[in-house]
């Protein structure tokens, strides 16, 4: 039936929970950290408490609110939940300054946003109470249509409904976007790796990271036994991941997971970066964009000239199985032509069979387990 099956890794394999954990936390210190925002309210620790790490992801996301508006508009990699995240609070800061500074707001949205960039409205804010407004993020963008990377660039709109400022500073190629990246890679990795992860040291120390703490969405052991099934088949396995390759084939290896898949179709934010870096015209590569299948079912040993030149749907593509949690996942493998089957182990966890539903998924499954019964024929129904 299934040639390859592709699988995503957040949400399907392994739990999500400190993704979103360390990406609450980087707005938090971009807010507060006296080497960003600065603002006053709260007082900016690198190493919280557990308790505290759930208030602080309880605060920025309004209770998952959020998350699943981003999630619900196609939004996919934790960067670029952060990037909008943070993106969002710089905008309601500056509203609260432009008033008295408006030549300044004027002059900073006017370039690259960068660390220094920060600086400046920090200083400004010291001036000024400035309070945060993390429950009007979905409020903000729900009047709008955009979904996927649109919503990037929405905050070029967002800046001159509040501001009165027009500016094309937000993007995903810009220095801002690279900042809310590193900044989130300390707090997965923490000390110890993340010079390896981002090639410079970490700006804030102190960070233990959360790689040692991953979570997998059901016992070890059958996960093990449904990839042996599979590949017993003649089924490649491969996967399509949000994340960098460190995250993802550390915790693998660890759990006895990783020697299933074909090394050669393991493919993370890492390559997606690669080729944005390389073809900065068709940025953004990640998902929804297909870019990570497409070189999956090719292999990593294919250009990425050659992926973007696979004319889509390819032949076939219905023999590759796409196994995914989120809306991102299922516009990626549906733009390919390939079968998607959707699992219930995302962060909205049961309630999303509705959106999946309504999306049309080819199949709509409890967890990554039920995936054998798919391919010996018990899931007969397209749901």
């Amino acid at each position: 039936m299934f040639s390859m099956i592709l699988f995503d890794v957040d949400g399907v394999l392994l739990s999500e929970e400190r993704y979103f954990d360390a990406s609450a936390l980087t707005v938090w210190e971009m807010l507060y950290s006296p080497k960003y925002l600065a603002l006053k309210g709260e007082e900016f620790d690198p190493c919280p408490p557990e308790e505290i790490i759930r208030k602080i992801r309880k605060d920025v996301f309004a209770d998952d609110q959020v998350l699943d508006f981003m999630k619900s508009r196609g939004i996919n990699s934790n960067w670029d939940m952060v990037y909008l995240s943070f993106g969002h609070q710089l905008l309601c800061v500056m509203e609260q300054l432009i008033p008295e500074y408006k030549d300044e707001i004027e002059s900073i949205l006017q370039r690259q946003i960068s660390i220094d960039s920060l600086a400046k409205v920090a200083r400004l804010a010291q001036e000024k109470k400035v309070g945060v407004h993390y429950d009007r993020f979905v409020k903000d963008f729900e009047s709008s249509t955009v979904e996927k990377q649109e919503l990037l660039t929405y905050l070029n709109d967002l800046a001159e409904k509040k501001l009165n400022v027009k500016t094309e500073v937000f993007s995903r190629n810009s220095d801002l976007w690279e900042l809310c990246q590193e900044t989130f890679q300390e707090w997965y990795l923490g000390d110890q790796l993340v010079q390896e992860s981002i090639g410079k040291p970490t700006r804030q120390i102190g960070k233990r990271g959360f790689l040692s703490d991953e979570i997998p969405i059901v016992p070890i052991k059958e996960m093990a036994d449904t990839f042996s099934v599979l590949q017993e088949k003649g089924i490649t396995l491969g996967i399509g991941t949000g994340r960098p390759t460190i995250e993802t084939l550390v915790p693998l290896k660890e759990m006895a997971l990783l020697s299933y898949f074909d090394p050669n179709r393991v493919v993370t934010a890492s390559h997606v970066l690669d080729a944005e870096n390389a073809f900065p015209e068709r940025s953004p590569l990640a998902k929804p964009q297909p870019f990570c299948y497409i070189k999956g079912w090719l292999g990593l040993h294919a250009s990425d000239q050659q992926c973007f030149d696979l004319v889509l749907p390819f032949p076939g593509a219905e023999s590759v199985l796409v196994v995914g949690d989120s809306v991102a996942d299922f516009m990626a493998a549906k733009s390919m032509g390939c079968t998607f089957a959707a699992v219930l182990t995302g962060l909205s966890g049961k309630e999303a069979r509705v959106k999946f539903e309504e999306l049309g998924a080819d199949f709509i499954l409890n967890d990554m387990r039920e995936v054998v019964d798919l391919v010996h024929g018990k899931i007969e129904t397209k749901l």
